[in-house]
């Protein structure tokens, strides 16, 4: 943008907020996300005029963020989001300060007094956590943030300021849905249980930390204690695979157990299948046979349903991938924890390990199989965002953040989109009729009001 626009456009922002835009210019803000809401955000702040912002986000751009996320183009994918935004967002106000951090937000670095150093802080975050922390640190460093969020057509801006509003964790949020641990891992009857199974179980107790208990209902009646105990036993075993991994048999050992031996395991409770047919285990070495000539490229088509063989060979491929990215990293990280993975439904070989083992597991069970994109939608509970609910969402957090930058929280309000669709209201209104001669309309308004008529309205 050429120094003329630009102060074209300041110009035009005198006439919209007034006096504000001295506070605006010299205002240091912090937009935690790149995102979808994100790039509207950092958009309309430059637009607006803020003169210091920076901008921190963990995530890469991946092919998928392109329809609605319009900073980013096919030649940034793989790139960090928050350097890219500052990159192709800058050229809209050259002469505001960016800063961009590709880093998570949770970090040690990123304190208290690092967040007191700003007048105001966006989130623009999918994530419920790190949108707890965000909320926790700003109430510590008393400072406002501007909470944002997008579902679908739906969107809401929060305004919070410790003592004046209420804050991100004052109203329980819905809890994610939960599965009972025994139809996971031992009678799944849906494609999602296998989805859960492969996400929530299987991934952790290989990759990263044990099962997600968000996910996995562990309560223990008398109906189904046995069962977990043998399902206990199970991931016993599973982990002692797991220090196996920088093996060549590791892949072998991991298929053996959770594709064969586990299932002859269940086969044989009887009282199990009393109801529901059995569950048919896979053999490593007839698939090895079957899958002869088939490329592991597959993967790249996530639109098509892959056959038994094809998730076998996308299967040992991802855990070959994944088992390098751990044997290849640090063993210990700086606080002295051991590195572990975890998926991300924007990760190609997390996705693919979950992809290829729930529909080898839904082929066990005679369940149907899903595409690798059905996966993603439904591993990460996704619903599809939409670029113009982001577009108007991000506009409100900016008209938020003027109230908020004149101290006026008493009209700062708690905003949701779509708004109700406009309705018809009936009100109690006095209607009269009135018979008389020919004259000009400003006799007959002042015969009306005359006559006790409120407020003439029309005339017909």
């Amino acid at each position: 943008m050429s120094p003329h626009a630009a102060h074209g456009r300041d110009r035009f922002l005198k006439q919209s907020i007034g006096s504000l835009v001295p506070k605006v210019h010299e205002s240091r803000v912090l937009l935690v996300g790149a995102g979808g809401i994100g790039c509207e955000l950092l958009k309309n702040l430059l637009l607006s005029g803020f003169g210091t912002i920076h901008i921190i986000d963990l995530d890469t751009i991946d092919l998928s963020n392109l329809n609605r996320q319009f900073l980013f183009r096919h030649e940034h994918i793989k790139k960090p989001k928050a350097l890219v935004a500052k990159e192709v967002a800058q050229k809209f106000r050259p002469q505001s300060i960016i800063e961009a951090y590709h880093a998570n937000i949770k970090e040690s670095r990123f304190n208290v007094d690092w967040f007191a150093s700003f007048d105001l802080v966006f989130n623009a975050l999918d994530n419920l956590d790190a949108r707890r922390h965000v909320n926790r640190m700003c109430l510590a460093a008393n400072v406002p943030l501007i909470e944002s969020g997008t579902t679908g057509y739906n969107g809401q801006v929060q305004v919070i300021k410790k003592g004046r509003t209420e804050c991100y964790d004052c109203t329980n949020k819905p809890v994610p849905k939960s599965f009972p641990v025994c139809t996971i891992r031992s009678t799944p009857s849906q494609p999602i249980h296998c989805i859960v199974w492969a996400k929530s179980y299987l991934f952790p107790e290989l990759f990263g930390t044990s099962e997600d208990d968000v996910e996995l209902d562990h309560t223990e009646d008398a109906e189904n204690a046995g069962e977990i105990e043998n399902l206990r036993q199970e991931a016993k075993a599973l982990k002692e695979i797991r220090n196996s991994m920088p093996s060549d048999e590791f892949t072998e050992k991991v298929f053996e157990k959770v594709f064969h031996k586990d299932i002859v395991r269940l086969q044989a409770v009887e009282e199990m299948w009393k109801s529901r047919p059995k569950p048919n285990p896979l053999s490593y070495s007839s698939l090895s046979e079957e899958s002869k000539g088939i490329d592991a490229s597959i993967c790249s088509d996530d639109q098509k349903v892959w056959t038994v063989a094809q998730n076998f060979v996308v299967f040992k491929d991802s855990i070959v991938r994944l088992k390098k990215r751990l044997l290849d990293g640090q063993p210990e990280t700086q606080d002295g924890d051991k590195i572990i993975l975890s998926f991300d439904k924007d990760d190609v070989d997390t996705l693919d390990f979950v992809a290829s083992s729930s529909n080898l597991r839904a082929a066990i069970f005679g369940l149907e199989a899903k595409s690798k994109f059905d996966i993603k939608q439904m591993a990460g509970n996704i619903i599809p965002a939409i670029a113009t609910t982001n577009a108007m969402t991000a506009a409100l957090c900016v008209l938020q953040a003027f109230k908020v930058l004149k101290n006026d929280y008493d009209s700062a309000k708690m905003v949701r989109t779509p708004l109700l669709p406009f309705t018809c209201v009936a009100l109690l209104m006095w209607w009269s009729r009135y018979s008389l001669n020919d004259l000009v309309l400003e006799l007959l308004i002042l015969t009306a009001s005359s006559h006790q008529t409120p407020t003439v309205l029309s005339v017909l």
